[in-house]
């Protein structure tokens, strides 16, 4: 039994201690907007926040984490869309087929909060997920437009 803080609600789930938080988070909770990618923690379509870090959710056990830690997926990034990375995103066409596109927005979030205006070094630094369409100049976009700096 483990309990976790998810999208600000404490939640108990049954499962094994070294089942990945992605799997909790997508077969226990319900909550299917994180996604399953590579596995191994390489590709990042399963970034989620915890306490701000933007974490790979499919190589970390559930044992790792504690209900103090604030664990955030994508439905809780702004459920009305309103985030400023949500609205650059559709403003920019950010994703093609979309599939890498929670993670990428839960690790732009994430590199937002803590630097608000970051340079294209910071985004590249931080940007590390991978997406098989290569969007990533409307993600550098799309995160610079959420942060108020001239595309």
């Amino acid at each position: 039994m483990a309990r976790l803080t998810v999208n600000g609600v404490a939640r108990d789930v049954d499962v094994e201690p070294d089942t990945p938080l992605l799997w909790v988070i997508r077969e226990q909770l319900g909550l299917t907007g994180t996604k399953y990618g590579c596995g191994v923690a390489a590709c990042g379509a399963c970034t989620v926040m915890v306490d701000g870090e933007a974490l790979r959710s499919c190589s970390l056990p559930v044992s790792a984490f504690n209900e103090k830690q604030k664990i955030v997926t994508i439905e809780a990034l702004s459920p009305d869309g309103s985030h400023p990375l949500q609205k650059a995103w559709a403003a920019l066409d950010v994703p093609q087929c979309g599939y890498c596109q929670s993670g990428q927005l839960m690790a732009a979030a994430a590199l937002l909060a803590k630097t608000p205006k970051p340079s294209d070094a910071e985004i590249e630094a931080a940007m590390t997920n991978i997406c098989r369409c290569g969007t990533y100049n409307r993600i550098r976009d799309g995160i610079k437009q959420a942060a108020g700096i001239a595309i």
